[in-house]
């Protein structure tokens, strides 16, 4: 069985996708990025945006019953490359070892600096 989740305050989607999709005690987090529930941008600099993109998949991930505690994969977008090694101590915030596997690259995002999809344990 398939079931979506949106988080509390999380912004809405942007196009016809799911916030997250649980499939079996796998949750698949779509792409967020710097925006409020409203979807409005959020984050003057490359650090805030990154802690509210990691809050918003915070809060999907709640929704499934969760946490970044159990999350195995993560895909960062970055829209300078020179921001990596920001970007890399503010994720540390959020995630505990073993972390997820990773990978990160640079991308042409339009009017913010990164977004971050993840695939989530969801514990028994």
């Amino acid at each position: 069985m398939i079931t979506r989740h949106e988080g509390a305050d999380a912004p809405p989607p942007a196009g016809p996708y799911s916030p997250g999709i649980q499939i079996g005690n796998l949750l698949f987090v779509a792409g967020q990025g710097p925006f409020t529930a409203d979807g409005s941008r959020a984050g003057e600099s490359f650090a805030e945006q990154v802690r509210i993109t990691m809050g918003n998949i915070e809060k999907i991930a709640q929704a499934a019953g969760t946490s970044l505690e159990h999350a195995v994969r993560m895909g960062g977008y970055l829209r300078n490359m020179d921001d990596f090694a920001e970007y890399n101590e503010v994720v540390a915030e959020f995630l505990t070892e073993p972390y997820p596997a990773r990978t990160t690259i640079q991308a042409d995002l339009p009017g913010f600096d990164i977004e971050i999809d993840m695939v989530i344990g969801i514990p028994e």
